[in-house]
Parts: C-alpha cells; structure tokens; sequence
C-alpha cells in the first residue's frame, strides 16, 4: 500500500474518531501506517522541505513545543506538531499522516515534536532533526523508564549517529542534559545568576554524581532539584557557558516555566526570529492542556497543574502556593502513562500545607495521597473514589472570586478535563 492510501485512510479513521467523541485519533493512524510502511516518518519528510524540531525531556516537552509554535505561527510560518501529547513512534506518524495533503505533501515551514524519553533513540533512527531541544530529565516512571542515568545513557549512544545537520539545544543546569553536548554542535540556555536560590538545599535531586568522572558534583547554587551551577572538581567538568539566561516575558507562572521559556527563546532564535519577534508573538501564547490551562466549570475557574513526578509536584505545588490557592484538588492515578509505582509521593515536599483551606483527595490511589497528606498533619482533607464527585463538590466549596487549583497526574488530568470540557482529547 503507497503513502498516499495511507494518507487517506488515515484521515478517514481520524473523522471517525473525532464524529463519535473517542478522541481526535492521535495514534491509531500513525499505528495502522507503521505497520504497513514502518519508514513512513522518514519516507514523508525526507521528500518535504520542512524543518524537522525534536523536543525531549522529563518535563516541560508539551508546553516548550507549544511555545515554539506559537512564536512561528505569529511570525507567518507553517507549522505542525503533535499536539495532543501523542509523543510515541506512532503518534507521530499521525501527525505526518493528517497534515499530509491529499496529494501526500506536507505544505509547512517547521514540524514540532515532542517525544518520550524512552523512544527518542528509536524516533532518531527514522528522523533527522534540524534541531534536538533537551529540557531535563528527571525520575519518572522508575517501573518504565528507569533511572536517569539509563535514560541518559542510551541517548548518549543513539546521538553517536546523528547527522551534522543536527544542533543540540541543551540546559546547562542539568549536569546529564548538559554532557551530552560534549563534543557535538551545541548551545545552551540556562538561568542567571540572580534567579538561582542562595539555598543550596537540594530537594528530589536525581543528578548529583559527575556524568563523566562518577564524582559528587559541587553545587554553587540552585533552581530546584539537581538544576543549577554545578561543577566536579575531580575531573573539571562543569556547567557550559550558557546562550542566554534571560527573557523580559514570562507567560507562565514558576521558575521551572523559565526554564521552558529559555530553551524556545534560544532556538526560535535560531530561526531567525528576533527578541522583539518573539516578545510579541508570545503575549498571545495561550498554554497547552492540562499546562496551567483555565477552563471554566459552572461558572467558576479551574486551572489545571499537571503533576506526574516528584519535582513536576514540587515546582507546580510551590507556585500555586505562591498565587495564593486556598482550595486544592489532587488526584493520583496509577496507570499506564502515569506509572505503576505511587512510591514517588514521599518525595514530594508539601511546606506551609496549613495555609489551605481545603484539600480535596481523589483518583485511583486515593489513599494512598490521602496517608501522604496526613503525615503533614494536615486534617481538614476530603477523600473522593469518584473523581466526578470530588471536582464538582470543591466547585461546591470554593470561595467566591476564587480558583480551584488541580493537581493530577496524566491520566488523571486527561479525566479532569473530560468532565469539565465534556469532551476528550485522546
């Protein structure tokens, strides 16, 4: 069967999918096209003009992508990339195949991709990127992915073959993030001095040896976690010099936002987009699902803080604690795209939880959250098995003029859009 039935057939089952509200059809189509052709991918973009961005990492990948595009689009370019969060081989083939023309071309400037950690040394075998855009890595998952220096590894090994058209947009905070630009085309983002923490406490840090020596790395400050100014003393390595280090705006709250925000500055520059450019365009940035996104829900607002890992729960945790939050909903799920080990809870850090009014616990572990919550002596928290009862009895409770705060893992926050939105994205 040529690209071009696939094409086809793949736009017709997305129809479907999206006519009968099983979701927009984000991987069944890639699924069914790799099956077939496992080279689509390459086959499709190598005959385009297009501009191929990999964007890989622990946290960030969704909202990072969403920033880039955002910053091209104002800018009048063409882009397309997988917007749902489908960051697997097939997901992406989906997007390739639904943006394809009926005549099997793919009219755009730039595709985005995000891509999960796990598969980004398979997705190189089918892609040469012009860019490869590495935020952190993190523990997340440990059942799936295993340690960080795993992960790390085997990116090592898979960027042994990538092609020289290939630039590395890399965080220097990140000690694992940061060595793999050794000796390859590199630049890197980073903070400034001044928006690092004279705390040098490190909490949920998962990258404090030396990635090339094994020594305890020295750290002369931090954003959080294992991020920060680092250096081993043993063999010299440390933190690169960083590209850029600072932006005028932010439109995310949290410092592990900046992060994010850095990394799209540095590459969308790249591109030939300038400060001014890319300052404009993203006063219109709006977040991506489940990303800080609002929604409102019986006349009240809801802004939803996807949290899946320890510092993913401690960053979104400290900045709606800095919005002031007063009423906040976790939900913690055990599934496949979260995870089945729960054990990552007790690494979380919950500081001042006394300052809520109300907690809401819900999802499929709910008490195992709830147990972790206690041990903060924290009382005053609700229990929900039904995650529909426990959203709309905290809309029920919430203050006037005020936001209710959710903090779910993925798949759970994927369920806690479904019921206020009343649709579904996957």
């Amino acid at each position: 069967m040529g690209n071009l039935l696939l094409i086809l057939l793949g736009k017709l089952l997305s129809k479907i999918f999206r006519v009968l509200n099983l979701g927009n059809g984000s991987t069944w189509p890639g699924h069914i096209a790799l099956t077939v052709n496992p080279h689509f991918i390459s086959q499709q973009l190598q005959k385009s003009k297009i501009k191929t961005i990999l964007i890989a990492g622990t946290n960030g990948k969704t909202t990072t992508s969403t920033l880039i595009r955002t910053a091209l689009e104002e800018n009048g370019k063409k882009v397309i990339q997988n917007q749902s969060g489908a960051n697997l081989l097939n997901g992406m083939a989906s997007t390739v195949m639904l943006n394809s023309s009926n005549q099997g071309k793919l009219p755009y400037d730039y595709a985005i991709f995000e891509v999960d950690e796990n598969a980004l040394p398979q997705i190189l075998k089918e892609t040469k990127p012009d860019f490869l855009l590495l935020l952190n890595l993190f523990r997340d998952q440990l059942d799936r992915y295993g340690e960080v220096n795993s992960i790390a590894k085997n990116w090592n090994t898979a960027f042994d073959k990538l092609s020289e058209r290939t630039t590395l947009i890399l965080n220097a905070d990140d000690p694992q993030i940061a060595y793999l630009g050794n000796k390859r085309k590199s630049l890197y983002f980073g903070l400034g001095n001044s928006q690092f923490s004279t705390d040098k406490t490190q909490q949920a840090a998962d990258s404090v040896y030396c990635p090339k020596c094994g020594e305890k790395l020295i750290f002369h400050a931090t954003a959080f976690s294992h991020l920060g100014d680092w250096e081993c003393k043993k063999c010299g390595l440390k933190r690169p010099k960083v590209e850029n280090k600072k932006f005028t705006i932010y439109p995310l709250s949290g410092l592990y936002n900046k992060y994010n925000i850095l990394s799209a500055n540095l590459l969308l520059k790249q591109l030939g987009l300038t400060e001014e450019e890319i300052e404009e365009s993203l006063t219109h940035f709006k977040p991506a699902f489940g990303r800080q996104e609002v929604i409102t829900y019986k006349k009240k607002q809801i802004q939803l803080f996807l949290s899946k890992n320890p510092t993913s729960f401690n960053q979104s945790y400290t900045t709606i604690k800095d919005l002031g939050a007063s009423t906040l909903v976790l939900v913690l799920n055990d599934r496949i795209p979260d995870g089945r080990d729960v054990s990552w809870i007790w690494d979380v850090d919950l500081p001042e939880i006394g300052k809520f009014k109300n907690i809401i616990i819900t999802g499929d572990r709910v008490y195992d959250m709830a147990l972790r919550v206690k041990y903060e002596e924290y009382k005053k928290f609700q229990t929900f098995e039904n995650l529909d009862e426990a959203i709309n009895k905290a809309i029920e409770i919430l203050p006037p003029n005020e936001t209710l705060y959710i903090l779910p893992t993925y798949s759970a926050m994927l369920e806690v859009r479904k019921i206020i939105t009343g649709r579904k994205i996957l």
